[in-house]
């Protein structure tokens, strides 16, 4: 029997970033979405078709100090993610994951989640930079067509796509 977008996604997500493999990694669950939600409602969002989600895409609100921590490798995304949670002002966004199952690629789906969760987070913060650990070429082009759009400067940390 084939496996249901829902289950895709989720081979989708552990295949890319291997966080279950990874203790320094955000390993989303029930229990981190609610905290997401609880920091912006727009944090999480997905598209789905009607036969179960065929995209998601997780934003993370934090500040230019946290930010620049995590670029330079002084905490890792666990440790940005349990420090955001202790703010209430944001100026900056990470863009923690964009999954889109793979023939649905190519169509604007991650990119219209994304600036449509940009532009509410806008609506209460004053938003400065965005950030992102790409895991994939896909990663880094996407992440630098959301800046180029919103006009928001794009930072990076370093990485691979060994993994």
């Amino acid at each position: 029997m084939a496996l249901s977008n829902y289950e895709r996604m989720i081979k989708l997500a552990d295949e890319v970033f291997a966080s279950k493999d990874d203790p320094d990694q955000i390993d989303v669950n029930e229990d981190i979405i609610e905290e997401l939600l609880h920091i912006h409602p727009a944090t999480v969002s997905e598209y789905d078709n009607g036969k179960g989600p065929i995209a998601w895409v997780i934003l993370i609100p934090t500040t230019i100090k946290l930010m620049n921590q995590f670029i330079q490798c002084e905490i890792s995304e666990k440790q940005l993610f349990e420090l955001t949670k202790k703010e209430k002002i944001f100026d900056t966004i990470y863009l923690c994951s964009a999954m889109v199952l793979e023939e649905y690629r190519k169509k604007g789906i991650a990119k219209n989640l994304v600036l449509k969760a940009i532009k509410m987070i806008r609506e209460h913060h004053s938003i400065e930079a965005l950030f992102v650990w790409s895991f994939s070429k896909e990663g880094d082009l996407g992440a630098e067509t959301i800046s180029t759009i919103t006009s928001i400067p794009l930072y990076k940390r370093k990485n691979d796509y060994s993994r």
